[in-house]
């Protein structure tokens, strides 16, 4: 698990860096998910130390079986690296022509560009990745009462597709947006 992305800086934003979660990430997960809007946005939420071991475990399954990726987005502080989001790529198949893009932001970091340059990050790198694998299309989900992930969409090139109707576990209609390999 070598893999490192970039997304360049902008304006006043510093830019970020892109790699998988490791081990030593358990607290950094612990101090985003206290965040009650993130916790409440998500299946997984992580409220103790056996819950960010099963979100680190889960990270390193999905690269070895190489179908998810999860990438921790860090920012650059005075005292280090700081996790300000999570994106991660999802139902990569051989021969399948779409997989799927999400992501969550860390409260202090929300606002500030950072999910759609991470998210474009991504996505150039997925694109890269399994083109010859037959990955033509990259797809983004939003439940409909979520402007800002629409934004987030948008500002990383992916086009609004369609509404989904609500399923569980999702209880509200949804967005499809979706981005061709260029």
């Amino acid at each position: 698990m070598s893999v490192v992305l970039s997304a360049a800086a902008t304006g006043s934003a510093p830019g970020l860096l892109l790699r998988p979660f490791r081990d030593g990430d358990a607290d950094a997960l612990l101090a985003a998910y206290r965040d009650p809007v993130l916790r409440a946005s998500t299946r997984y939420p992580v409220t103790d130390r056996g819950e960010a071991r099963a979100f680190l475990r889960r990270s390193r399954q999905g690269w070895a079986a190489d179908r998810r990726f999860s990438f921790a987005v860090l920012e650059e502080t005075t005292t280090g690296e700081r996790l300000v989001a999570c994106v991660v790529l999802k139902d990569v198949r051989p021969g399948r022509p779409s997989a799927e893009v999400g992501y969550w932001t860390a409260a202090p970091a929300r606002g500030r560009g950072v999910a759609p340059r991470a998210v474009d990050a991504v996505t150039g790198w997925a694109f890269a990745r399994f083109a010859a694998a037959g990955l033509a299309r990259m797809e983004l989900f939003h439940q409909i009462d979520n402007p800002a992930s629409c934004r987030v969409a948008e500002k990383s090139g992916y086009a609004f597709a369609e509404v989904m109707p609500a399923r569980p576990p999702f209880p509200r209609d949804g967005h499809r947006h979706e981005r061709l390999r260029p």
